[in-house]
């Protein structure tokens, strides 16, 4: 049964709770780290949930992100054929599967403000339903369907926040898609048994921009599932309990190809001038998120037995240093 833990704010000391309904029951756990909750804590949550005895009201608690700042954060790449088609790949899948690494610095509560640097003018956003590890990988294994309960102890809410003039032009994931705030995570973690991950195609994500539906998709849509992505990446590095796989996007981003006629005068031109006339194309697109504008991104199935939650961000300039 999927059972949703918030971290929060108590007179400065970060505590972990069961949420139970409107109301908290706060956990008894020594857990300053998502690695130390994941490694030690889950038992104590789902004993908790099976008799909660709340004492706090979950609306006057400040949360704080659910993954913190020590987990490697790491994300796969057009992933959904919907987002795969809107940029120009007409397969919908590519053959192989990609990763890149962001800054753990950028997690952030689910309720902040997205700051946006000021040398950003193509700022995009991407919901996404993110895997966190219960156990440390060291070595290459092989998940499957059957054992990934055995790997995966969370899911949870997180929106790719990405500077396209950054990430494209400069060929810098890394880069444009780091910058602090630029990975809202929550509110809370949604911990999961091999039943739930058995319905993770059944989770729909969203996400609206001033109140207008930009995204909407399945899991089931995902190219490369959560076994297969555990798998490859046991071979290549290692992970550890409470590290955070984002798993991609569908369409209804900003970012998109370019018409034809746009695509054959491009290549025509020198590298630096194609990606002039790209930017100046889409600094034209209202879609681009723009100071002021509120996101509101969520992830649930529709009975609502997995609920990852709801994101309200609002999109500010950076202060002057």
């Amino acid at each position: 049964m999927a059972i949703n833990v918030i971290r929060f704010d108590d007179a400065g000391t970060p505590r972990w709770g069961v949420v139970v309904g409107t109301r908290v029951h706060t956990l008894d756990i020594e857990a300053s780290s998502t690695a130390q909750l994941m490694a030690g804590g889950i038992e104590t949550a789902r004993a908790a949930a099976a008799a909660p005895a709340p004492d706090r009201e979950l609306a006057d608690l400040t949360l704080l992100c659910p993954v913190t700042a020590d987990r490697q954060l790491i994300a796969q790449g057009l992933n959904y054929s919907s987002h795969l088609r809107e940029i120009g790949i007409a397969s919908g899948k590519l053959p192989f599967n990609t990763f890149f690494r962001k800054a753990s610095s950028c997690l952030a509560p689910a309720d902040t403000d997205v700051v946006r640097p000021p040398h950003v003018r193509l700022l995009d956003y991407e919901v996404e339903i993110g895997l966190v590890l219960r156990r440390a990988v060291t070595g290459p294994v092989q998940v499957t369907t059957a054992n990934l309960a055995d790997y995966v102890g969370a899911l949870v809410l997180h929106n790719d926040v990405s500077a396209r003039d950054v990430q494209l032009p400069q060929t810098q994931f890394y880069k444009g898609k780091s910058y602090r705030t630029f990975g809202p995570t929550g509110p809370w973690l949604t911990l999961v048994d091999a039943a739930d991950l058995a319905r993770l195609d059944d989770i729909g994500v969203r996400l609206e921009v001033n109140g207008q539906l930009r995204q909407q998709g399945m899991a089931a849509e995902l190219a490369y599932k959560p076994a297969e992505t555990l798998t490859e990446l046991s071979a290549i590095q290692d992970l550890g309990p409470g590290d955070l796989i984002v798993t991609g996007t569908p369409g209804g981003t900003a970012v998109k190809a370019p018409g034809k006629a746009k695509m054959l005068i491009a290549r025509l031109l020198p590298e630096h001038k194609r990606w002039d006339l790209f930017i100046k194309s889409a600094l034209q697109d209202p879609d681009y998120l723009r100071n002021g504008d509120t996101i509101r991104a969520s992830a649930r199935t529709a009975d609502g037995s997995i609920d990852l939650g709801e994101q309200h961000n609002r999109v500010v300039p950076q202060a002057p240093a």
